[in-house]
């Protein structure tokens, strides 16, 4: 399977006139983004849908392994979410990559506030492509 990019990710790709259009930031161990969430993506009154936050979390584990030329994709996640974010609320999304064997990458992710709130973590398998 080849992955290609056309620019049109819901969330990292800047084509996509309904994306998310963040941008990651690598440092050769992690990867981090800042989000902050519209109203369009909330759930109950006020507070952002749990689907976004987790797909936040997982395209920031994939993001990673694509930066360190690891290209995968999800096989399985584990999402715990720990506390409601507030939409308008800037939340920072990293990743890093736990254990790296020939076909299967273990990481984790988190998403805190700026005061080092967890608002939800992810431990993700990815499987190499």
């Amino acid at each position: 399977m080849e992955l290609v990019d056309d620019e049109y990710c819901f969330v990292c790709g800047h084509k996509n006139p309904i994306g998310l259009k963040l941008d990651f930031f690598f440092n050769f161990k992690t990867i981090k983004t800042e989000f902050v969430s519209k109203k369009e993506y909330q759930g109950y009154l006020n507070i952002v849908h749990g689907g976004i936050i987790t797909i936040l979390l997982d395209e920031a584990m994939v993001k990673l392994a694509i930066a360190m030329n690891m290209p995968s994709v999800t096989a399985q996640m584990e999402i715990r979410l720990r506390k409601p974010l507030n939409v308008g609320q800037k939340i920072i999304v990293e990743a890093e990559i736990l254990k790296d064997t020939k076909k299967i990458l273990e990481a984790y992710a988190k998403a805190q506030t700026d005061d080092n709130v967890l608002i939800a973590e992810a431990k993700g398998k990815l499987v190499k492509v």
